[in-house]
C-alpha cells in the first residue's frame, strides 16, 4: 500500500484532535480561520484521497510531489483566496458536533480505502492527472504542518510521527528547490544565514 507515512500522520492527526479541549473550537486558529475551521482544513487531505480515488485520469500530468505544488496554486489556478478559506470554515462545520469523532471516521475510512487502492491515475484540482503515491506526499505535509498549526493554537505538545515528518521536511526542500529557493534554505539550515521574514516554500 502506498503511503505508509500519510498513514502516520493521519493517525497522528487524529490523536492530536481528540485532545482539543471542548471550549477551545471556538477560538483561534490560524490567520482568519478559528480552530474548528483549522481543523476542518487540515481534515479535506484525509476527504481530497477519498474523492479522487473516485476518479480517473487518461495522462500523467504531475509526476513529482514538488510539481504538485508548483501547478496547484490559487494563483495558478485561478482561485479566489477567499474561496480558499470558505472552503476551510466549511469543512469545519461539515465535522459537526463531535469534530474528534468525525476526523478519526475520515481517518478511518482513508486508510481503509487505501489498503485496497493500488496506485491509480486520479484526477486533481485543476483537471490534472496524478498518481496516488504522488499525491499522498503532498497530504502528509498538509497534515503534518496544519498539525503543528493546531498544536501551536492550542498548546497541545504534539511530536510528529518521525516517517510523515521526515517526508514533511524532505518535501519543503524539495519544493524550496523546485521554486529557487533551495540555496537559501540550505544556508539557513546550516547556520550560515537567517531566513527573509515571512518565508515559504508554499
Amino acid at each position: 500500500m502506498p503511503g505508509t507515512s500519510f498513514a502516520s500522520a493521519a493517525r497522528s492527526f487524529v490523536e492530536l484532535v481528540r485532545e482539543i479541549p471542548d471550549d477551545a473550537w471556538d477560538g483561534p486558529g490560524l490567520g482568519e480561520w478559528d480552530l474548528r475551521a483549522l481543523v476542518g482544513h487540515a481534515a479535506r487531505s484525509l476527504t481530497t484521497v477519498l474523492t479522487y480515488l473516485q476518479t480517473s485520469a487518461e495522462h500523467e500530468d504531475v509526476t513529482t510531489p514538488e510539481e504538485y505544488y508548483l501547478r496547484v496554486t490559487p494563483s495558478a489556478l485561478g482561485i479566489d483566496p477567499a474561496d480558499v478559506a470558505e472552503r476551510g470554515r466549511q469543512a469545519g462545520r461539515d465535522l459537526g458536533p463531535d469534530p474528534a469523532v468525525a476526523v478519526e471516521r475520515l481517518a478511518d475510512r482513508a486508510l481503509a480505502t487505501l489498503a485496497t487502492a493500488g496506485d491509480p491515475l486520479m484526477t486533481v484540482i485543476g483537471g490534472l492527472g496524478i498518481r496516488l503515491s504522488t499525491y499522498l506526499p503532498t497530504r502528509t505535509f498538509e497534515l503534518v504542518v496544519h498539525s503543528l498549526d493546531i498544536a501551536n493554537a492550542t498548546g497541545i505538545g504534539y511530536p510528529p510521527a518521525t516517517d510523515a515528518l521526515a517526508e514533511a521536511v524532505g518535501l519543503a526542500t524539495r519544493i524550496a528547490t523546485a521554486t529557487g529557493h533551495g540555496q537559501t534554505l540550505l544556508l539557513a539550515l546550516t547556520g550560515r544565514r537567517d531566513l527573509p521574514r515571512a518565508f515559504s516554500v508554499v
